[in-house]
């Protein structure tokens, strides 16, 4: 079971700290292009937010960094996976997310136990330029399938219009960027799908 259905992605701790307080429980800290002490910086404050608040963080590839802060979650994608001290995650007793696109990685992701996979994208998205086609709702059933109870993130193109048949398709949480990011009031959005996802 995750935290909660929905599953915002931000890429700084300031945009951490403008959501976490309306209320959400589950959120991935994405940060690009920055140093491994900016990095640090960030993930601890992040992470005094979220323990002040009862949300569950998530740290996007430095596991090392959440390993030397205390944060107990990372997501990784394939090729941070490849790198990533498996055994030094485990050990530390950190949960793990991993991204997938295809069957191959689906493989390559069960065969290290992670607490969730996600798959993705589900729609078109514009954030950035995706080597893979729109996967849609019939590969979120598949994947629901192949992993029996482990929990599964969906995530690319969803908005609240999508948000329900994406549920009902089989995916237990919605990992959520461009639909808040881009909004004209980005907190009043983050609300209308904490009204709408309430937690299960």
């Amino acid at each position: 079971m995750l935290p909660h259905r929905f599953y915002p992605i931000v890429p700084d701790s300031g945009w951490l700290e403008r959501l976490v307080p309306l209320g959400v429980k589950f959120v991935q800290l994405r940060i690009k292009d920055a140093s491994a002490g900016e990095v640090t910086a960030q993930a601890k404050r992040a992470a005094a937010v979220c323990q002040e608040q009862n949300c569950t963080l998530v740290l996007n590839d430095f596991w090392e960094v959440a390993l030397d802060t205390g944060i107990r979650f990372i997501h990784l994608g394939q090729d941070d996976l490849r790198a990533a001290d498996l055994e030094a995650i485990k050990l530390a007793g950190v949960k793990l997310g991993i991204s997938t696109h295809d069957d191959t990685e689906l493989e390559r992701a069960l065969a290290v136990e992670p607490d969730y996979v996600a798959l993705g994208p589900i729609y078109e998205t514009k954030l950035k330029a995706m080597p893979w086609a729109p996967q849609g709702l019939e590969k979120i059933a598949q994947w629901r399938k192949r992993i029996g109870r482990l929990p599964l993130v969906a995530i690319g193109g969803i908005t609240p219009e999508r948000a329900k048949g994406v549920l009902d398709a089989g995916a237990d949480s919605l990992a959520v960027i461009t639909d808040f990011i881009t909004a004209a009031d980005p907190e009043a959005r983050v609300r209308d799908w904490l009204r709408q996802l309430q937690s299960p």
